[in-house]
């Protein structure tokens, strides 16, 4: 080879290297997917107003069923419907929106930004989307399906612009998401309100066990007292609190279904820590006494205090068995087999993760559970 080749070859790959690192390293957002030629109406239909000291986003990530039914489990977030963003046609309909009207399928997302400020919204935001892709998430492809950040307050645009560049250092191809200022959001049909809610087993991009952590962690915010020492008496979990439980968490704890095995959240959990009543806080198990049964649910020896346990007598589907509750909150647990462990006295409490919120050691004195640190060293 030349000496004049060597040097083009040599040329050329450090053009394709600076290219590569201008793309990395580009702050902005190179990939906005939907640029109309036509001006945008300017128009907000909407039902949810914020009140004093909230704000609002509207956040695109696919199929708005997802978004909405996510956000709504955000600790901090107040109030949440779905509806047709920034597109070039007024009022559209489902039907109009599917054929091409420009509209992003949004959710309108009213929060409290002392409890979730927007850039922690985001961050849950991103962990529900591809923000590499165009037009397209899951199993839905589209124009209505993009990824955007809409805002209707001007301050909140350089925190927008700085998460999304922020979001871009963890990828090498460019993020698709775009951010502008709402230009207009029609509140969708009554049918797609709280979709996943009235369609339990209804379609959803979002992984359901992201959507249950959500769940879990607005649960434990809502709890006024964050004191969870021994001495605290525990009771019936409000109305309010159970709302934020996911469907799954309510089925399992007001209505004694069971999960899949396998394929819970807790099943492989070894860490340090303790488990608590999801609907209450109250500390029901310890990680010294967990083990692994093969059964595919989280399996104990025993509780912290069998005390605060209730046992009933099972007869549901053609057997026998001893059904487990939480005495204080009556939630339904799991149940109790005397196939465990020999010698840690032959028992093995079987319980669903989906009644049960998971605290590892490092976070116990900061959630109130400091007198408990104790039992699970």
């Amino acid at each position: 080879m030349s000496r004049r080749k060597v040097l083009m070859s040599v040329l050329a790959l450090a053009v394709a290297v600076a290219l590569g690192a201008y793309v990395f390293m580009s702050p902005k957002n190179t990939a906005a997917s939907y640029k109309p030629n036509a001006p945008l109406p300017e128009e907000i239909i909407q039902q949810n107003q914020k009140a004093d000291g909230e704000a609002e986003i509207y956040l695109a990530g696919g199929c708005f069923w997802g978004t909405e039914f996510l956000m709504r489990n955000v600790p901090g977030v107040t109030s949440v419907e779905v509806g047709y963003s920034n597109g070039t046609t007024r009022s559209p309909n489902y039907r109009e929106v599917c054929k091409g009207s420009g509209h992003a399928e949004s959710a309108h997302v009213i929060y409290d930004p002392s409890v979730v400020p927007l850039p922690k919204l985001l961050n849950v935001y991103y962990q529900s989307i591809d923000p590499t892709l165009v037009n397209r998430q899951g199993n839905d492809s589209g124009l209505q399906y993009r990824t955007g950040i809409y805002f209707s307050n001007p301050a909140d645009e350089p925190v927008i612009k700085a998460s999304l560049e922020e979001l871009q250092g963890n990828f090498f191809n460019p993020v698709a998401v775009e951010y502008a200022p709402i230009k207009n959001f029609y509140r969708a049909e009554e049918e797609h309100q709280e979709y996943l809610i009235k369609n339990p087993n209804g379609y959803c991009h979002i992984s359901r066990a992201m959507i249950d952590e959500q769940a879990k962690a607005k649960a434990a915010h809502a709890f006024e007292n964050k004191d969870f020492s021994r001495g605290r008496v525990y009771g019936k979990p409000s109305k309010e609190t159970l709302e934020t439980l996911s469907d799954l968490q309510r089925s399992v704890t007001q209505q004694a279904a069971t999960e899949p095995p396998f394929k819970n959240e807790y099943d492989e959990e070894f860490r340090t820590g303790i488990y608590v009543d999801v609907t209450n806080g109250q500390p029901l198990f310890a990680s010294a006494d967990k083990f692994d049964s093969g059964c595919g649910w989280p399996a104990f020896t025993k509780p912290i205090d069998k005390a605060i346990l209730e046992e009933r007598k099972d007869f549901s589907f053609g057997m026998q068995r001893t059904e487990i509750r939480a005495k204080a909150s009556g939630a339904h647990l799991g149940h109790v087999f005397d196939d465990g462990p020999n010698d840690k006295g032959g028992l093995r409490y079987c319980i669903n993760s989906a009644a049960l919120r998971f605290i590892p050691l490092e976070r116990m004195a900061e959630e109130g559970y400091g007198d408990w640190l104790a039992s699970v060293k």
